[in-house]
């Protein structure tokens, strides 16, 4: 890539990614890329113990076992065995008003099925977002027959996040099952799954936790009900058998693992354990709050959810579709995110629907961008004014 590039869509998938990451991978691609649990020679044993290194790191870092780690392709295929795998026919569930699509369109083919009936919680709200309010009105739309609650612990559009630890109390006390897309959380904020009460907990390995991409993650709480299978085939367990068998995480990792992006994501576990959680997201605060100084001056500029700093900034200028300002701040090498981020719910919720930007812009930060990435970024957006 010959031109200068200021990388701020890191909510889509960090980059670049810690130079320990690319090195792992790499040996793996050319030392160990065997197929883990299929051999007892030495590549596929070798294959075999670094996915289970990579299960022990997650368990350690979300509050869970290894053997409740389950590898998938990603958050949206995490999303959907957990969803679909723990629906009940004739059940009720509930999911916010800033879910992503993969959550939504799940929930949605569900119901559109007749097997279940959903209902949208507000998760947000421009008024009131205490932790009382949004218990209140999950309350209030809850029945006899809510079997579970799914929610995005942070927006992938603005940085509001939900106090899941409270909505977690409220499900277990309930017998609700609590499903958490952690898909722009992880990495960002620490994630307690005993604390929380988090019966699953799903996330990809290319975004906050700087691995690579094609690998998510479905972890499994400690006395978790264990989800009925979407994708059969062979796991290297009971071959024999016609039937999956019935433990994680082999029950959910039919064919074969992606060992290189595991590899990957070991050392990108590593990266943040020594970095510190909070100290990238003190970082990423402390860049939203430069942008936000900026450009909350600019009176073309419309800046969405301002009260909730964090990794991600939503914002339009008046006279210019999202697109428009996405394709401007590229030419000059600036990379964001334009239009509705998979984000309908949110979208909707935020209000960008209603108006004439076709979505919006977000920049979203990371570990590696600096105050002079912001500055630019700024002083383009004066220039297109």
């Amino acid at each position: 890539m010959k031109q200068k590039i200021i990388y701020l869509d890191n909510a889509a998938t960090t980059f670049p990614k810690p130079p320990s990451v690319c090195r792992e991978t790499y040996r793996c691609m050319t030392q160990y890329c065997g197929n883990p649990g299929r051999g007892a020679h030495p590549v596929a044993m070798e294959a075999a113990e670094k996915v289970y290194e990579c299960r022990s790191l997650l368990g350690d870092m979300f509050g869970s076992q290894p053997e409740n780690v389950c590898f998938t392709l990603n958050t949206t295929y995490a999303l959907n065995m957990a969803i679909k795998g723990m629906a009940k026919p004739n059940s009720h569930i509930l999911i916010g008003n800033m879910d992503h699509n993969s959550t939504l369109r799940p929930v949605y083919a569900l119901k559109n099925a007749g097997i279940v009936d959903a209902e949208v919680f507000e998760a947000y709200s421009d008024t009131d977002n205490s932790t009382d309010r949004i218990l209140s009105d999950i309350d209030k739309r809850v029945r006899k027959d809510t079997k579970m609650l799914i929610c995005s612990h942070s927006s992938n559009i603005c940085s509001y996040t939900l106090p899941i630890e409270e909505i977690g109390r409220y499900c277990r006390d309930r017998g609700i099952i609590f499903i958490v897309d952690a898909a722009q959380s992880a990495g960002h904020t620490v994630i307690d799954m005993k604390k929380m009460n988090i019966d699953i907990l799903c996330m990809p390995a290319h975004k906050g936790l700087y691995g690579p991409q094609g690998c998510g993650i479905m972890i499994l709480g400690e006395n978790a009900e264990i989800p009925e299978t979407l994708i059969e085939g062979g796991n290297g367990v009971n071959s024999l058998e016609y039937a999956m068998n019935d433990e994680a995480p082999e029950k959910f990792e039919a064919g074969t693992v992606n060992t290189p992006a595991i590899a990957g994501l070991c050392e990108g576990i590593r990266f943040l354990n020594e970095y510190g959680i909070d100290n990238i997201s003190m970082h990423e605060k402390r860049l939203w709050n430069r942008t936000f100084d900026c450009l909350c001056r600019i009176p073309e500029v419309k800046i969405y959810a301002p009260a909730y700093s964090g990794p991600v900034f939503l914002f339009n200028v008046k006279g210019y579709t999202s697109d428009e300002v996405g394709s401007l701040l590229s030419e000059d090498g600036i990379c964001v995110r334009t239009g509705y981020h998979c984000s309908a719910l949110g979208h909707r919720t935020l209000g960008t629907r209603k108006e004439d930007f076709n979505g919006a812009v977000r920049v979203s930060f990371g570990f590696d961008n600096t105050d002079k990435d912001v500055d630019i970024l700024c002083k383009k957006i004066s220039e297109i004014l």
